[in-house]
């Protein structure tokens, strides 16, 4: 009896090791992994951000944006010293990032890999898991890639799979390793990738491991769901449920800072004052200027209202 019942424990064992060992990881799973968002969220578990507050998020700076994660403590959210596929054109990105990890491959793991990618229903073709995070993509999505800065048998992404990408998600796509096909890469008109290098070979010693998992892309922490901000001189990964603080933590500081220069201007206060703690009657004045702004408000104004009031100026 006794040696039944430690077979059954370690069958039990390995049923859920087996199960833990998805390429896609499970909704709930994800849901776990972003608890704090409260909002709407995709049938795999991550949380959608609305696309007005993607769009929003182009208008923030990386230093404004930047700035407030580290105040709120997420000091590994940024990642600069890109190359862009195109240096000139569509270099302000946002969208919902959909992670990718590759590893080295390993003959062992790669079985396993597609074993269990070919019971999610996966395309099971020798060599082809590259492709299978791509394959989930839907619009706003933006693919993340951590390819381990892999140059040679490693690129992650070519012609046919940045075509992919852009066909299911209209965004474009951050691979912390190399991508090749760049020439035909560059006629895809709307694309850009923002990539350590390029290199001519195809993946051939590496492999995808896990889809929608939590990766690490240089000095960055990614999980399934942040909002990406891709700029020319770095991305910022925005955790979902804090994007709404942070875009109006952004918007609000540019209208501070259009009062504050009027008001230097004007001769009504001193650069030192605006750049200090305000006083209740520099916060009455701002308030007031902003019932006779003729600027258009980003935010809506019971919005703004309801962040001034928890703002310290």
């Amino acid at each position: 009896m006794k040696t039944k019942n430690i077979l059954l424990l370690a069958l039990l064992f390995a049923c859920s090791f087996i199960k833990a060992q998805n390429v896609m990881q499970s909704p709930e799973y994800i849901k776990a992994l972003t608890a704090e968002w409260k909002g709407e969220r995709f049938a795999d578990g991550r949380p959608k951000v609305s696309d007005n507050l993607l769009e929003r998020l182009k208008e923030i700076t990386l230093e404004e944006a930047w700035a407030e994660l580290i105040e709120l403590g997420y000091f590994n959210q940024f990642e600069g010293n890109w190359k862009l596929l195109n240096e000139n054109d569509h270099n302000v990105m946002t969208g919902r990032a959909v992670t990718a990890q590759f590893m080295p491959a390993r003959i062992d793991l790669e079985n396993q890999v597609l074993e269990q990618g070919k019971a999610e229903g996966r395309m099971y073709q020798q060599k082809r898991t590259v492709s299978w995070a791509m394959t989930t993509l839907v619009d706003g999505d933006f693919y993340v890639a951590d390819g381990y800065d892999k140059q040679a048998y490693g690129t992650v992404m070519g012609s046919n799979l940045g075509n992919g990408v852009w066909a299911r998600s209209h965004r474009g796509a951050i691979v912390y390793g190399h991508i090749r096909d760049t020439e035909d890469l560059r006629k895809v008109e709307g694309f850009n990738v923002w990539v350590k290098g390029t290199d001519p070979s195809y993946m051939r010693k590496t492999l995808l491991t896990t889809i929608n998992a939590p990766i690490r892309i240089g000095e960055a922490t990614v999980l399934p769901g942040d909002a990406v901000l891709a700029k020319k001189d770095g991305v910022v990964f925005v955790p979902a449920h804090l994007v709404e603080h942070i875009v109006l933590t952004g918007e609000v500081t540019e209208l501070f800072d259009v009062f504050g220069q009027q008001r230097i201007k004007e001769g009504k206060y001193t650069a030192g004052i605006i750049d200090s703690k305000w006083s209740d009657d520099i916060k009455k004045d701002f308030r007031g200027w902003l019932d006779t702004y003729k600027g258009k408000l980003p935010m809506t104004r019971p919005e703004l209202d309801k962040f001034l009031e928890k703002r310290n100026f």
